[in-house]
């Protein structure tokens, strides 16, 4: 089954800052969306102006992975879009919320936490370790590497305790940040992951996108799972009339 993901994109900085946009001239999203189509992902792209966000009940409906970048506008997203996307994690479309996403509506109101952490942006070296080299979104990536400049995201980060912690970063400046968190959250599965600042051309990085064609696979619903059912139910063994 071809993996339907739909990148979702602010896309306010590369329209508004000339450096950001001699970076991603077709935003963000393009350049995320043309790395997961290279990989044989089938790939759409939705923006915040974009009526309903470009995430309309029909979209998510068709949305096996959603990726979400966002920065300087998260309280102009639509409350009812939030809860539409929400309700599809639920019912088990996958989430990917990257780099300063963080502080998005969807992924507090998934964490239920403030998300806050401490930042710095300096253009200082990034080195990206595997904590967990067993999980699959590992495939295919070295022990470490390295972001030559990067925004410094460090500890504390307001996050629940991750299902799994697959990335910590360093920074030269000293601090230290969980870069790569799984979740689960219904039937759906959530993941952070901190790389992509807007002034840098992260996305265009091998190991960068490597990670995040593997956290695609991974977030994907299991259509050969069991169905699950909810509400009252009829019992599956006979029950005594007597006692019941």
């Amino acid at each position: 089954m071809t993996i339907r993901v739909t990148v979702w994109n602010e896309y306010r900085h590369e329209q508004e800052n000339e450096a950001v946009a001699a970076v991603y001239p077709d935003g963000i999203h393009a350049a995320i969306a043309d790395a997961l189509g290279e990989a044989g992902f089938e790939v759409e792209t939705a923006t915040l102006d974009e009526p309903e966000h470009g995430l309309t009940e029909d979209v998510l409906a068709e949305t096996d992975v959603l990726t979400w970048w966002g920065h300087k506008a998260h309280d102009e997203v639509s409350d009812d879009v939030v809860a539409r996307v929400k309700e599809h994690v639920l019912d088990g479309m996958g989430l990917l919320v990257l780099h300063s996403g963080h502080f998005s509506k969807i992924f507090r109101e998934l964490m239920g936490t403030s998300c806050a952490l401490k930042w710095r942006d300096e253009g200082e070296k990034e080195r990206v370790w595997v904590t967990d080299p067993s999980h699959p979104i590992t495939d295919g990536l070295p022990e470490q590497f390295e972001v030559p400049r990067a925004e410094m995201y460090g500890e504390h980060f307001d996050i629940p305790q991750p299902d799994a912690l697959v990335f910590n970063s360093w920074f030269e400046g000293g601090e230290v940040f969980r870069s790569g968190c799984c979740y689960h959250r219904g039937e759906g599965k959530v993941f952070y992951f901190r790389p992509g600042h807007e002034t840098y051309p992260i996305y265009f990085q091998e190991e960068v996108q490597q990670v995040l064609q593997n956290a695609c696979e991974w977030a994907a619903p299991n259509e050969d799972g069991p169905e699950v059912y909810r509400g009252n139910h009829d019992p599956l063994e006979p029950l005594d009339d007597e006692t019941h």
